[in-house]
């Protein structure tokens, strides 16, 4: 098959066009408001790193406690910003596949068109690469916990 010969035959008519400009601008707006969200994720786990830290005199009887208290504290704002770090990147390439999507479009651009849905490959992707991640720790926090409950 050669390289120039679309699969199928199949192309961009008017109508597809327009969706997929449709989708672009989608994607940008989702993209946008995610890495907002994402920026208030990590600003609450730096206020809530620094608000934990403030509990320090309930445990003033007790020696070796601040310690605990400032781990806990620590570990609080590394858990939001290693989420933070998971949510940012298919954001990343959401945004980078309604860019490029718009500019291949508007200037009938094949590359930029293959590197748009490259991106959102990737998306897709990592999403779902995350997602079993997810399905397997939970999954397996369901096991220790019906084996803690058995023993």
């Amino acid at each position: 098959m050669d390289e120039n010969e679309s699969l199928f035959s199949l192309s961009i008519d008017p109508a597809t066009k327009a969706h997929l400009f449709e989708t672009a601008k989608w994607a940008r707006f989702l993209a946008v408001i995610g890495f907002v969200f994402v920026f208030f994720v990590v600003a609450l786990g730096v206020y809530s790193s620094l608000t934990i830290s403030r509990y320090e005199d309930m445990f003033n009887g007790y020696p070796g406690r601040r310690g605990l208290i400032d781990s806990i504290g620590v570990g609080v704002a590394v858990m939001y910003v290693l989420l933070a770090l998971v949510a940012f990147f298919p954001l990343l390439f959401l945004l980078r596949f309604a860019n490029q999507m718009s500019s291949a479009l508007s200037s009938n651009n094949q590359a930029l068109l293959n590197t748009s849905f490259q991106n959102l490959k990737v998306y897709f992707r990592y999403l779902g690469i995350v997602t079993i991640i997810f399905l397997v720790l939970t999954i397996l926090s369901l096991l220790m916990g019906i084996l803690g409950r058995a023993v």
